[in-house]
């Protein structure tokens, strides 16, 4: 039996009726029970599918020439701002772009959503006037079918997988993979898995540049490779386009993550032609093989630690086990909709709607994102904190702390413990409430701050600033992992760096 079969012997096939399609779902089920010669004879596509939030999204929209003309400056559809630089009544709106009025509530991902569900969109354009674009303001209303183009390009969708998340800290953090619960209250994760396009497929073989795909319902086509791609690592991703004028509402979504913003939920799918061997290995991809970390969400770092290596298997089992306790999974994405996804996409090919082509340009499958080049020095807490210290100990009596708060230039006193480290804080205002109800509190263990909220010295400053907000708190002790103090840092020492003094 050859081991080969050509792209135009499974195009004869799906013309005539007679391909055998399966779904990514169906896949390892049928290499099981035929072995992979025997599903290589059988299937000819298999289809894959994935329906998750993919904030890079967005679309090119012509609007065509008003009269007199303009030349759109600025562009607003729904009071949400769209990049008007493309030419004269061109714009490309992103899905993420929160709304002038409403903030997160409405933002670029519900204007596409408008436009495919058939509702009236209104648009709003400034302009300076030229004398060949003589026109400064515009509004008016428009359709979908009012444009001339409405070409959805995504600049990175169907990543390959997604790392899980989950928080350390002792508070609720809104982030973009959702709400994650104080102590390891949850775990969030999204995509497919089984199902998901280039897991099926994660050396590139026959995804590529003009792959056609299904896009949010409509007919569409893999550009090329996605930004932030990094298959290196298994996390690859494509950029695709489609037409908006043939997509659907079913599988086009737009989102509020709560805290974080707007993003868009995008039905994608890649059918993929069984031309070999190896796509039926690929294929035959279970959720037991698609490996990820659980990240920890509650260290602000771009390298935030991995707590454990998981499965997709795992994941969806609905819980996992992180430091000997019972975590609850839960998903970012709809399976449901990924599985119908694929099941349209098994119907195109089957009817013949859709044939399939091989890459016209390879997807490099080694590739490893880098990150950013910094020309400019962060400023962390080191490079402004108090290195003095002004501590006392539990024990010690009020009288002895209010001296030496007098004593020192600080508004804040650290409360040590016989080896020196952190149990406590007070401050000045502490003190005042307790000298007004004498009699109550003789002690600092009687009035101390337990719950600190700590900084380290390779902080940045931005997420120390964030903290002071957070928490409404003037000041935080530096310390190291021993929980010893080094210094302190307040609230005026942000300020002068905002001021400019400490920029280096």
């Amino acid at each position: 039996m050859a081991m080969e079969k050509s792209i135009e012997l499974i195009n004869k096939r799906i013309r005539e009726g007679n391909a055998r399609v399966v779904t990514a779902e169906e896949m390892p089920g049928v290499v099981a029970e035929l072995g992979e010669e025997g599903a290589f004879a059988e299937v000819d596509v298999v289809t894959t599918g994935t329906f998750g939030a993919m904030c890079s999204t967005g679309a090119f929209l012509n609007f065509g020439h008003s009269d007199p003309p303009i030349r759109m400056s600025q562009v607003f559809l729904n009071d949400v701002e769209a990049y008007g630089g493309v030419a004269a009544v061109d714009a490309y709106i992103g899905a993420t772009q929160q709304s002038t009025t409403r903030g997160m509530e409405y933002g670029g991902a519900h204007v596409l959503e408008d436009f495919v569900a058939g509702k009236r969109v209104e648009l709003r354009a400034l302009s300076p006037g030229t004398d060949c674009y003589p026109r400064r303001e515009l509004t008016t209303e428009l359709i979908l079918d009012d444009l001339n183009q409405a070409i959805m390009v995504n600049p990175r969708n169907a990543y390959q997988r997604y790392n899980a998340a989950t928080n350390s800290t002792d508070r609720t953090l809104l982030t973009y993979m959702g709400m994650l619960l104080p102590s390891f209250g949850n775990i969030t994760y999204s995509g497919a898995g089984v199902l998901s396009p280039i897991s099926n497929d994660p050396s590139f073989h026959v995804i590529g540049s003009g792959v056609p795909i299904f896009l949010a319902g409509a007919p569409g086509m893999i550009i090329g490779e996605g930004t932030q791609h990094s298959p290196g690592k298994g996390f690859g991703t494509l950029m695709v386009t489609a037409d908006m004028k043939e997509m659907s509402q079913e599988y086009l979504r737009a989102a509020t993550m709560t805290g974080y913003g707007v993003t868009m939920y995008i039905g994608v799918g890649v059918p993929l032609p069984v031309i070999d061997l190896g796509v039926v290995r690929s294929t035959a991809v279970r959720d037991e093989d698609i490996r990820v970390n659980v990240i920890d969400y509650g260290i602000p770092s771009r390298d935030r630690p991995a707590l454990r290596e998981v499965s997709y298997a795992d994941l969806k089992s609905g819980s996992i086990e992180i430091r000997g306790e019972v975590v609850k999974t839960s998903s970012l994405s709809s399976y449901r909709r990924a599985r119908g996804v694929a099941l349209e996409l098994k119907r195109w090919v089957e009817s013949g709607k859709m044939t399939l082509s091989l890459p016209t340009r390879r997807i490099d499958a080694t590739k490893l994102v880098r990150p950013m080049r910094e020309t400019a020095r962060v400023p962390r807490v080191q490079d402004i904190m108090d290195r003095n210290i002004y501590s006392v100990s539990d024990g010690d009596e009020l009288k002895e702390a209010a001296k030496r708060l007098l004593k020192g230039d600080t508004n804040h006193l650290v409360v040590l413990d016989k080896e020196g480290k952190l149990v406590g804080i007070i401050t000045t205002y502490d003190l005042s409430k307790a000298i007004a109800r004498p009699g109550r509190a003789k002690k600092v263990r009687d009035i101390m701050t337990t719950r600190v909220i700590t900084t380290n010295p390779d902080e940045h400053v931005d997420i120390v600033a964030r903290k002071l907000e957070h928490y409404n708190v003037s000041a935080l002790p530096v310390v190291d992992p021993d929980e010893k103090v080094l210094g302190m840092l307040t609230a005026i020492d942000l300020g002068k760096l905002f001021g400019g003094r400490w920029l280096k």
